[in-house]
């Protein structure tokens, strides 16, 4: 397979040990490029803020880009696909959170559809009416076309995965390490389910085995893909809670589910809807946050459209569907035509479905009803 010096370049840079994505944002923008960071002596790397003398130095020795490719070569004989910051189809709305992932590895494939997505987090040690709720709601999620982000833990997310694939639906596991080191193990059979009807991610290189560390960062990319984030369980010092700070920074809606008030898996939840999180029981109540919904409307009769006047709708959803035509429409035309960002033509096309007003022709296509 070709990949061009661009790519190469990334890849190279993220294999040095100690760049994470701030530092890469830094050496951009200091340099211009990955190469050109790369190609930098160490004298002008160590004026980058962060960058000392030592990571200056592993900068400098980084991999060749023979050795980059072999990389490359490996992970794709085991399916694993690479996709730069660069790239068309890297993932809209995680290109604007302020620290997105410069490479990103990936075993499945990535569709425009999983712009309308959720995430969903909880405990480890989660319990039976925690796994039975995530479940549940994820696979409500699914079923209305939403994909289900998650990070192929133990407990919630594990039950939020089985969730969306029990329902048809649509699945994005993120990895805290590389994709040759499926963790938990015993969660690789799962891993192999979400590939074949999602995307396994990670910025982690194949053969990077998870560090503690690791996780944390992870879950910035969890609440970065997704609109939102429920957590199901949690205690008060979980790591749940700070996928919600991410995605409380990144502006995303946070969801939690109410659990028994003697339960110390509540605590954490209950603290959170305290501090102003949507309370969740339901998919619905979620789509309800993430776009208006209402009974789906009477269809036209005589052939004739409705008038936008006529079907209460909010600015966004009458600019979207102001571009649907009666015929075939690709949904990039109308991310051009109404000059919204992606992910939110996609959520409100959802929203229009649901009413009744637009008709999926395909993933990529639908017209107005």
């Amino acid at each position: 397979m070709d990949y061009s010096a661009r790519t190469l370049a990334e890849v190279r840079l993220a294999l040095v040990s100690g760049v994470g994505p701030r530092l890469r944002q830094n050496l951009i923008a200091a340099f211009g490029s990955a190469e050109a960071a790369l190609a930098a002596r160490e004298s002008e790397l160590v004026r980058v803020d962060g960058i000392g003398a030592k990571l200056a130095e592993k900068i400098v020795a980084a991999q060749t880009e023979a050795a980059a490719l072999a990389e490359l070569t490996a992970a794709a004989e085991r399916g694993i696909h690479v996709l730069t910051h660069g790239d068309e189809i890297y993932p809209a709305a995680l290109r604007e959170i302020h620290d997105p992932p410069g490479v990103l590895f990936y075993r499945g494939d990535w569709r425009p559809t999983d712009q309308l997505a959720v995430g969903m987090v909880g405990s480890r040690h989660a319990t039976q009416y925690g796994q039975r709720h995530a479940e549940r709601i994820a696979a409500e999620l699914a079923r209305a076309g939403v994909t289900v982000v998650s990070g192929l833990a133990r407990g919630i997310d594990g039950a939020a995965h089985r969730g969306a694939l029990a329902a048809g639906g649509r699945t994005i596991a993120v990895l805290a390490g590389g994709l040759n080191k499926i963790y938990p193990p015993e969660h690789a059979k799962l891993a192999d389910e979400v590939a074949a009807q999602g995307c396994l991610v990670t910025e982690a290189p194949p053969g990077m085995v998870p560090l503690a560390g690791s996780f944390p960062q992870r879950n910035r990319i969890i609440s970065g893909l997704s609109l939102g984030v429920l957590v199901v369980e949690a205690d008060d010092r979980s790591g749940a809670l700070i996928t919600t700070r991410h995605a409380a920074e990144q502006g995303r809606e946070v969801f939690a589910m109410p659990g028994p008030v003697d339960s110390r898996l509540s605590r954490g939840c209950h603290a959170l809807l305290r501090d102003g999180a949507k309370l969740v029981t339901c998919a619905g109540e979620i789509l309800e946050e993430l776009g208006p919904l209402v009974e789906p409307a009477p269809l036209p009769t005589g052939g004739e459209l409705r008038h936008v006047a006529e079907l209460n709708l909010n600015d966004v959803e009458a600019a979207v569907l102001a571009h649907v035509r009666t015929e075939q429409t690709a949904i990039d035309s109308i991310v051009a035509a109404s000059g919204l960002p992606a992910h939110q033509v996609l959520a409100t096309v959802s929203v229009l479905e649901l009413r009744g007003l637009v008709r999926r022709v395909s993933g990529q296509y639908l017209r107005r009803v």
